[in-house]
């Protein structure tokens, strides 16, 4: 029984939910994972949008979007509107359409800020898993799971692992940088 294998789904998740955190960030092309996070207000309840609506990309800088049921296009258009993510959509009446803006230079460097704050979350997610994982392998020890050189062994192998994982994460961020530094 290795104690960190026990762990490499959490580990994973972690990485898969920055990678998915990181989607929803602007980058000057249209991209439908920036509705993500937007939920509207349909039938009495909060839903995705890719739960009313199909969501596509006809060309680089715009987006369209179709609700299964027509009477929530102003619904849609209300919760894109209000939202935070600074698009202007445009009713058709049996589609909204959303042309995503040129980006300033100002602006690509305020969401490369924001990417790397979110990196640095991520980073702190999987240091409390390791932390945690440590524990759990002193406390292995203490109760004679076995000896203190296996301990020094899994705490190297878990170091190891971690510094994979946060170049995993540079790598990612380096990635979505040129991405979003791209005009």
């Amino acid at each position: 029984m290795n104690i960190i294998e026990n762990h490499n789904s959490e580990f994973n998740s972690a990485i898969e939910h920055f990678k998915q955190d990181i989607a929803t960030l602007k980058t000057g092309r249209a991209n439908p994972a920036i509705f993500d996070s937007l939920r509207v207000e349909a039938y009495g309840t909060l839903n995705p949008i890719n739960a009313i609506a199909s969501v596509s990309v006809p060309e680089a800088r715009s987006i369209i979007i179709v609700p299964w049921d027509k009477n929530l296009l102003k619904d849609i258009e209300k919760a894109i509107r209000d939202s935070d993510l600074g698009l202007n959509p445009s009713n058709e009446g049996d589609k909204i359409r959303i042309s995503i803006p040129q980006m300033t230079e100002e602006s690509r460097k305020e969401i490369v800020k924001h990417l790397n704050q979110k990196a640095e979350q991520a980073r702190i997610s999987i240091r409390m898993l390791r932390d945690r994982i440590k524990e759990e392998i002193s406390e292995a020890e203490k109760n004679k799971e076995f000896g203190e050189d296996e301990k020094y062994s899994l705490m190297e192998d878990l170091d190891k692992k971690t510094g994979e994982l946060n170049d995993s994460i540079k790598e990612i961020v380096g990635q979505k940088e040129v991405e979003i530094m791209t005009i």
